[in-house]
């Protein structure tokens, strides 16, 4: 009887601490399964966001770019429509200097079928002499002041440099005044052909820079459009919608010299 009671006396407490930790235990199981509910449902997947609006200070940074490559897109737009004014007044002055040297080139041709005939013959005298000078002295500043002769072609007709020779007769001095005049002509429709061709380049250069400025223009305020659009921005937007739309000039070959 005595070692039953023993046995039951020693036994039972262990079994009862045992049964304690195992209830210890499933009880922080569960507490933790509670308190993470995540475990059994997995979080749903968020949606992938959306580019970040941009902060005060950077939407500041971007309008003020905005509106400075605006004001210079507006400037090389300007200085575009310089460049291609002056081109076409460059190709204005060649194309009336064309058309001069064109005029001389038919007198001259015509005082050249007129010179196949023969010379009337005058009396090789002093007073002839004198009086062919005076003719072509005459005929030389009148040409002169239609701006057919440069001074240094009337300075040549009374210094007897060039090919003048005042002892010839009127009509052969009529052939010489016609090419010299034609000569002329041409030499200012060339240097009027290299400033237009000059002028075009330029022209050509504003215009690409003026497009470059204005791509960029439009970009930037494109970039600061969606956060804080503003009348500045819509200005800025439209002036670079407009340069992009910048004509394209185009040159009208010049005729070529005869």
């Amino acid at each position: 009887m005595d070692i039953v009671l023993y046995q039951f006396l020693t036994e039972v407490p262990l079994a009862a601490a045992i049964w304690s930790v195992l209830l210890l235990l499933a009880l922080t199981v569960l507490a933790v399964l509670v308190a993470r509910p995540e475990r059994d449902h997995p979080p749903a997947v968020a949606p992938p966001a959306g580019p970040a609006a941009p902060t005060a200070p950077a939407a500041a940074d971007l309008r003020r770019y905005a509106d400075e490559v605006a004001v210079a897109a507006a400037g090389a737009a300007q200085n575009a429509r310089r460049r291609r004014a002056a081109w076409t007044a460059a190709q204005d002055a060649a194309e009336r200097a064309w058309q001069a040297y064109d005029e001389a080139e038919t007198a001259a041709r015509r005082f050249r079928d007129a010179g196949a005939l023969p010379t009337p013959h005058t009396p090789r005298t002093p007073t002839e002499y004198a009086a062919r000078e005076r003719w072509l002295h005459h005929a030389a500043t009148a040409a002169h002041l239609r701006g057919e002769l440069s001074i240094g072609q009337l300075c040549d007709v009374f210094a007897r440099r060039g090919g003048w020779d005042p002892r010839r007769h009127p009509v052969e001095q009529e052939v010489v005044l016609a090419r010299a005049v034609r000569d002329g002509r041409l030499a200012r429709y060339r240097a009027a052909a290299v400033r237009e061709r000059a002028a075009w380049d330029d022209a050509e250069l504003a215009a690409a820079a003026a497009r470059a400025l204005a791509a960029e223009a439009y970009a930037a305020a494109e970039r600061v459009r969606p956060a804080h659009p503003s009348a500045t921005t819509a200005t800025a937007s439209r002036r670079a919608r407009k340069a992009l739309g910048w004509p394209h000039p185009r040159p009208s070959a010049p005729a070529p010299a005869r």
